[in-house]
C-alpha cells in the first residue's frame, strides 16, 4: 500500500531513469521463482547514484514515521534490505540491525545480526516485496526474537494478491511505489507504449 501518489510517481520516474526497474514484454525476464516476468527490478542500482539515494533515505524515513511513528530499531530484511535500512536508520538517528535469509551456518549461529534486545519494537525495511515470502520469514525470526514487528517498510512492491494474503496474520506493509503507479508513470514518460502498458497490466492479474 502507498500512502503518497506524488511520491510514488516521482520515485517510479528515478528507477525507471536509472533502470533500476527493467520493462521488456517482449523478452521476459526469469525470477528466482522460475515466474516469467516482463519486469525486473534491482534496487540495488539507487546506491550509485547519490541524488536518488538521498530522497529515497529521505521518503522511506518520512513514510516509517507515518506509518508507525518512531520504532526502537530499524532493521533491513537481507540481501536488499540492508544498505537501504542502514540508510534508513542513519536518517532516523536509529539502532540498526538486519534479518539474514537463514540463521548463519558457523559461529554464533545468528539469524539476526547487530543489537536488537528483547521487548524493542521494530519496522523492518526491505528494497522489494514480490510475494512477500522472505519479508515474513524476517518478520516471524524478529517475533521470535521477543520484539514486536511495527510493520514492514519498501521502496517498491509489486502488489500482488499473494503479497497481501501472505501479510495478513503477520504485520501490515507500506512502499513507496507498487506495479500500476510504476507502469503508469512508465506509460506517461514514454518508457513504453500503450500496448506494452495493457500487457503489463494483464500480466499482474495473472499471477
Amino acid at each position: 500500500m502507498i500512502l503518497n501518489k506524488n511520491t510514488a510517481s516521482k520515485v517510479a520516474e528515478y528507477l525507471l531513469q536509472v533502470k533500476a526497474i527493467k520493462l521488456n514484454v517482449e523478452e521476459p525476464f526469469t525470477w528466482a521463482s522460475g515466474i516469467k516476468s516482463p519486469i525486473y527490478c534491482d534496487n540495488r542500482v539507487i546506491l550509485s547514484y547519490p541524488v536518488i539515494r538521498t530522497y529515497i533515505r529521505q521518503q522511506l524515513a518520512e513514510l516509517t514515521l507515518e506509518a508507525y511513528g518512531k520504532p526502537d530499531i530499524i532493521a533491513g530484511v537481507a540481501t536488499g534490505g540492508i544498505a537501504v535500512g542502514a540508510l534508513v536508520a542513519q536518517e532516523l538517528d536509529m539502532p540498526f540491525a538486519y534479518v539474514r535469509s537463514q540463521a548463519k551456518a558457523h559461529g554464533l549461529q545468528n539469524m539476526i545480526e547487530g543489537v536488537m534486545e528483547k521487548g524493542r519494537t521494530v519496522v523492518l525495511i526491505e528494497d522489494l516485496i514480490s510475494t512477500g515470502g522472505s519479508s515474513i520469514q524476517a518478520v516471524k525470526a524478529v517475533k521470535e526474537n521477543g520484539n514486536q514487528v511495527k510493520g514492514v517498510i519498501s521502496i517498491m512492491d509489486y502488489g500482488f494478491q499473494k503479497a497481501i494474503d501472505n501479510f495478513e496474520n503477520e504485520c501490515t506493509f507500506y512502499s513507496l511505489c507498487n506495479f500500476d503507479v510504476l507502469i503508469e508513470t512508465a506509460l506517461e514518460k514514454e518508457f513504453i507504449t500503450k500496448e506494452n502498458y495493457d500487457s503489463l497490466l494483464k500480466w499482474k492479474m495473472s499471477v
